[in-house]
């Protein structure tokens, strides 16, 4: 596979602080750049910044995948099979909820894969996947 550039993704938040510290402190990643408002993170070799905005009543829309609820929007990174494994062992220790607990999606099919989904503190939601090949992320 080419090299694969950073991506850049803002996402919007209500509670800045508490954001900070789930992902500075939880999902363990460095902070960067940050004013009163917005804060920069290195989200696995990404650039994910988190921007304050005031709270809105609008319910979480899902589509369904592999018989799941699918959170939509969401976002996340692809990791290696072991780290995946290792990574959903530490966030089920830091007693995080999971809108769908890890397991193994379209087994047996092309573009088998792990994959796991959870939501940050202002409701965002993140899916994290492993494939076994990795040449099958884009499988049909």
């Amino acid at each position: 596979m080419p090299a694969i550039s950073p991506f850049h993704i803002a996402i919007p938040v209500h509670n800045l602080e508490a954001c900070r510290t789930f992902y500075r402190d939880i999902l363990n990643c460095e902070e960067g750049r940050s004013s009163d408002h917005w804060v920069d993170f290195n989200f696995f070799g990404h650039q994910l910044v988190i921007h304050y905005k005031p709270k809105t009543d609008e319910a979480i829309h899902t589509n369904s995948v592999d018989g799941k609820s699918v959170p939509v929007p969401h976002y996340g990174v692809v990791l290696e099979w072991d780290i995946f494994q290792e990574f959903a062992a530490y966030l089920k220790s830091e007693n995080i909820k999971f809108a769908i607990e890890p397991y193994i999606r379209f087994h047996g099919q092309a573009g088998e894969q792990a994959t796991m989904f959870f939501y940050d503190p202002a409701g965002n939601a993140l899916e994290f996947k492993a494939f076994r090949d990795i040449n099958q992320l884009f499988a049909k």
